[in-house]
């Protein structure tokens, strides 16, 4: 059986280790919690210091930021294209126009964003044809932005959430990296709130500033901007307004978005955790008993147990189990249920002489 052999190996190569060292079950339990903690790995000596816990975050960062540096390319040349054609064709769009490039700019980040407002529209076949093909790679592109750009924007500031929410306890770098890592989800839509927050409110304020707008209008504007409503009847119209809207819709529409996308996945997160939390708190059946028992030996190994409350918690299924045994047994060359030097050395010589 494939799950017969996955649960031979856990404590056979556990007991043995621990009967070397010890003939007490300390040193057993010692042994079990170093597998238990291994994925903690991340957090590892050199954290300890406390000096080597910035390199490292920022060594996710970098890697994060060379993808955004791609995502902002490509947005680049987007805009790029997009104001070359539409201002050769700025004749064809009828509207409110300002200037020849920064309409051509707004037009393109308006469509780009499906915002749509209605005060610069495509007045011929081949203008129209232009806006179909902008708008499909536009929304394209924003799901590309939404996915880097926003998740490494959110990322550099959950240190700061995380330390503006302790303020008043003392806390370490390597206390704020467990915490962002235990609660990932959350302090992202945390962040993601206050940065909608706060572009809402720069956009209220800048809209009544320079739109001319009352507050409720401003307000308005502003969430039928962000939400892609583009009712069109109040718009960014002055110079000035067209320019701060091609950043700020950008920034506005791909953060909305990622708050709700947080959300969703912050709910699923923390019904995951109940569900996991609900699975260590109940107790074992007989009927339970019967079906951890792999082998039929009527005793459950710690393996078995392991195996057992993973698949009740969703986090592993017979499929991916009988694709580890699979792998496991390839390499138990002399089927002794456990690996060893020598078996990884016969396995790699009977790869070397299949190929």
């Amino acid at each position: 059986m494939d799950c017969n052999g996955a649960n031979q190996p856990l404590p056979s190569g556990t007991a043995t280790s621990t009967t070397e060292k010890s003939n007490g079950d300390v040193p057993k339990r010692r042994s079990l919690r170093r597998v238990r903690s291994a994925p903690l790995a991340e957090f590892g000596p050199t954290d300890i210091n406390g000096d080597a816990a910035l390199p490292r975050s920022e060594s996710i960062f970098g890697r994060l930021h060379q993808s955004f540096k791609k995502v902002a390319i490509f947005v680049m040349v987007y805009l790029g294209l997009g104001t070359i054609c539409f201002y050769i064709i700025r004749n064809q769009i009828k509207g409110k126009k300002t200037n020849g490039i920064l309409d051509a700019v707004y037009f393109c980040v308006v469509t780009m964003t499906t915002v749509g407002y209605r005060d610069l529209v495509p007045n011929s076949d081949l203008a129209k044809l232009l806006a179909c093909a902008f708008v499909f790679t536009g929304m394209a592109l924003v799901g590309l932005v939404l996915t880097k750009a926003t998740d490494y924007l959110v990322e550099k500031q959950e240190a700061f959430v995380v330390k503006a929410l302790h303020m008043h306890q003392e806390v370490g770098q390597l206390e704020i990296l467990k915490e962002i890592k235990n609660n990932r989800m959350k302090y992202k839509f945390y962040t993601a709130s206050i940065l909608l927050v706060v572009l809402i409110l720069t956009g209220t304020i800048f809209v009544s500033k320079v739109e001319n707008l009352d507050l409720v209008d401003a307000f308005y504007c502003v969430c039928s901007t962000i939400t892609t409503l583009g009712y069109g009847d109040k718009s960014f119209t002055t110079e000035g307004g067209r320019i701060f809207a091609v950043f700020w819709i950008l920034a506005g529409t791909i953060c909305l978005a990622q708050f709700f996308l947080y959300i969703a996945e912050l709910n699923t997160e923390n019904r995951q955790k109940q569900l996991v939390k609900w699975v260590l708190s109940r107790k074992m059946t007989n009927v339970d008993l019967e079906t951890a028992d792999l082998d039929d030996d009527r005793v459950v190994g710690v393996a078995e147990f392991v195996l057992f409350k993973l698949k009740e918690m969703g986090k592993v299924c017979q499929e991916d189990i009988s694709l580890i045994m699979e792998e496991f047994e390839e390499q138990d060359v002399d089927q002794s249920r456990t690996l060893t030097a020598s078996d990884i050395i016969l396995a790699q010589s009977v790869e070397t002489r299949r190929a």
